[in-house]
């Protein structure tokens, strides 16, 4: 239910200069989901900010981003970590030699 959207969100608000896969991610369940539950994913122009400051100089970087799902009445059912490899694209193309 949630594993797709942070990567997803990251891609598209760095753009394409920017590598992002699904490293890892761990879920701690609180209490049975019954009937229909939701999750709230955000992330923030500051988190944004400090990828790309991260990322700069081409080096990696993890961060980790945090969700709850949450039934009908607003419980909290389940807590959800990701942690995301993010790595800014070469700045400068090489060419093969033929």
């Amino acid at each position: 239910m949630t594993d797709p959207f942070y990567m997803l969100m990251l891609i598209e608000n760095l753009g394409r200069d920017y590598i992002v896969w699904d490293k890892a991610a761990s879920i701690r369940f609180k209490r049975p989901g019954k009937g229909r539950v939701h999750a709230k994913f955000q992330i923030t122009q500051q988190q944004l900010d400090e990828i790309r400051r991260a990322t700069d100089s081409s080096d990696k970087h993890e961060p980790v981003f945090m969700a709850e799902v949450r039934d009908e009445s607003g419980t909290v059912v389940a807590e959800i970590e990701k942690l995301l490899y993010v790595k800014r694209k070469s700045r400068t193309a090489v060419t093969p030699e033929c």
